[in-house]
């Protein structure tokens, strides 16, 4: 494709325009108004005027004489002639009269006066104006339609880029993209048995999973060159701009054959065409339509790959994820036990940190993290430890940096009342305590009652063992009862109830909901799904797929549901109070407990110390 640079004679045509309204202007349209202004008489007329008085002002110049009549405004002139009576004839009328000499202007002066002044305000002023309407259209190549550049970014044989040995936690994934570098390195090796290897591969999966990083380890190991483009710089103003976009970085793809084309977030231009919407956006659907013609149309792109990722791959359009488009879909998700150790492995190596850190006891407490939080785990016990003025991170640092993710940093300033404090201490021991006294819980790993910059003024931390993959009915039902065990102590312990338990009631209800739409545990509607789930990777939303009735049925059987499992949790407590207020006395002392100590005291009673300040009585009423 041919290069086709943006033409100028656009904008050279406005100031030709304005060159010849000035032309118009000054020939033509002045001199109607002065005519309208100045009325020309002979010199006999005004010598009759002069001798009947009927001369009101004059003014005599050089090349002309101006005068008005007595009563009448409008303005008269007359050619001047050698008449040495003037004066006096003026002078017995009674006009008003003056002289004026005047010099011939400088032609120089006057042709920049007349002419070339006007033509420069009217050209800053059109430079003006084109500028600011080139910004707020999207900056100077806005307007460029015959331009087109793909604007991505090349890289040629990268030998310092990342390598699949920087990448943990996604084996499956990696193994399915080292068979495209394989093909890079060796087509002939799969051109002998007749194997073809497919044009695209998405990688699917939720935000901070490491996509754009295979992408790059794909380009680091293959060592060709390397296209990297986001799908949201397709997106132009208007129509034909995007699809010339796609041609060009084709074009340049098919001159660097073999080569790899990276498209981050092509859901921008990949989103399903039609639907119930009125109208559509034609530029989005042309560039489309020009990438599905590019990667499966008459011309062969031997030699080049194309990645790309997306978190919303329900939102794709089928003809760009069927067979010989994007054959094969990549699921990157989030990492597993082993998968996580390995990660913080990796990050770990960039940092100095002790020889002696558990990594499988972090990568527990970190269960359900992504890779860039685990990153970010990393670097945070990276900064505890220049903080704490220590020289390498430590296996407490990598802990307390988990907190820090999970529920922000501590609150040094908070300072909690012994009311309130005695009030989440007997909430943060009852959950503990419920998800101890029950066989289908994860044990307890951490509890506190420092508040954090998240807004939670304690927590209690639970750690699955190992992987977890599936959750029997009985385990969502601990897990409900564990929920509303904080407030099941206080209403135990107080007869009353606070704010705090919200967190733990939307997460219990969203289980609940869950069990009942989706999991199909509930008796009354048995496997029958309710609710279906919209962006899995994004948070899953949910949708109700029945009628109001069923909706209204289902809210009653969620109801239902969690009084049933708190119920459970307020007998647990009832029926273990001595336990109950002698945690929640030592969590109030310590305000932090480690789930070792929490099982010792709930297995062997209290240790014995040394005494305390004295606390407040654990008995206290809110309402007080």
């Amino acid at each position: 494709m041919k290069e086709v640079k943006p033409s100028k004679r656009p904008i050279l045509a406005y100031y030709v325009i304005i060159f010849l309204v000035i032309i118009f202007f000054n020939s033509l349209i002045m001199p109607m108004f002065k005519s309208n202004e100045v009325k020309s008489v002979d010199y006999s007329s005004f010598i009759t005027m002069t001798e009947n008085k009927e001369i009101d002002k004059v003014q005599v110049e050089q090349d002309q004489i101006l005068f008005t009549k007595k009563g009448d405004k409008q303005a008269y002139k007359t050619a001047p002639m050698n008449d040495p009576q003037l004066v006096d004839r003026l002078h017995q009328s009674g006009a008003d009269f003056t002289g004026k000499i005047t010099t011939p202007m400088n032609p120089i002066l006057d042709l920049a006066l007349t002419w070339i002044l006007p033509i420069l305000i009217f050209f800053g002023i059109g430079h003006y104006m084109n500028k600011k309407i080139m910004k707020n259209m999207g900056g100077p190549g806005a307007m460029q339609f015959g331009l087109g550049k793909s604007n991505a970014k090349i890289f040629v044989k990268p030998t310092d880029g990342i390598k699949f040995s920087d990448v943990a936690g996604e084996d499956e994934a990696k193994d399915s993209l080292k068979e495209v570098v394989s093909y890079l390195h060796n087509p002939s090796r799969y051109k002998e048995i007749g194997a073809k290897m497919p044009k695209g591969i998405l990688l699917v999966g939720p935000p901070g999973t490491g996509k754009t990083m295979l992408a790059k380890a794909v380009a680091g190991e293959s060592e060709v060159p390397f296209f990297s483009i986001s799908g949201s710089e397709f997106v132009e103003m208007f129509v034909g701009m995007g699809a010339a976009k796609v041609r060009d970085l084709f074009k340049q793809a098919k001159e660097k054959a073999p080569c790899i084309v990276f498209i981050d977030e092509i859901d921008a231009i990949g989103k399903k065409r039609g639907g119930a919407a009125i109208g559509g956006n034609d530029e989005r659907e042309q560039t489309l339509n020009q990438l599905l013609t590019e990667m499966d149309g008459f011309e062969d792109n031997t030699g080049v790959i194309i990645l790309a990722a997306t978190n919303r791959p329900e939102s794709l359009d089928p003809a760009l994820t069927r067979p010989g488009r994007f054959d094969r879909q990549v699921p990157v998700g989030l990492p597993d036990l082993q998968g996580r150790e390995a990660i913080l492995k990796v990050h770990a190596s960039k940092i100095k940190h002790a020889p002696n850190i558990d990594y499988n006891k972090v990568a527990r407490m970190a269960s359900g993290a992504s890779g860039a939080e685990l990153a970010n785990i990393v670097n945070e016990a990276a900064l505890r430890a220049v903080r704490d003025h220590r020289s390498y991170a430590t296996e407490e640092d990598m802990e307390a940096s988990i907190e820090v993710v999970i529920a922000g940093y501590e609150k040094k300033h908070a300072i909690l009342s012994d009311k309130e404090k005695c009030v989440v201490s007997y909430h943060e021991i009852g959950h503990a305590l419920v998800a101890a006294l029950q066989s289908h819980s994860a044990p307890v790993q951490k509890i506190t009652i420092i508040p954090r910059t998240s807004g939670a003024l304690g927590y209690t931390m639970q750690v699955d063992k190992g992987n977890h993959y599936l959750m029997t009915k009985e385990e969502l039902l601990d897990q409900i009862a564990t929920l509303t065990g904080g407030r099941a102590a206080e209403e135990v312990v107080f007869h009353t109830s606070s704010s705090g338990a919200s967190n733990d009631i939307e997460k219990a209800t969203k289980l609940a909901r869950a069990m009942i739409t989706r999991f199909g545990m509930s008796d009354e509607f048995g496997m029958v799904a309710m609710e279906t789930v919209t962006n899995q990777y994004l948070g899953g939303d949910t949708t109700l797929a029945c009628s109001p009735e069923t909706a209204a049925r289902i809210d009653r059987a969620v109801s239902d549901l969690i009084k049933t499992q708190h119920a459970k949790a307020v007998k647990l407590l009832e029926e273990n109070r001595p336990k109950l207020d002698a945690l929640a006395k030592y969590l109030y002392e310590k305000e932090t407990i480690t789930g070792e100590q929490f099982m010792q005291i709930l297995e062997h009673g209290v240790p014995e110390e040394k005494p305390a300040a004295p606390v407040p009585s654990m008995d206290l009423n809110l309402e007080k």
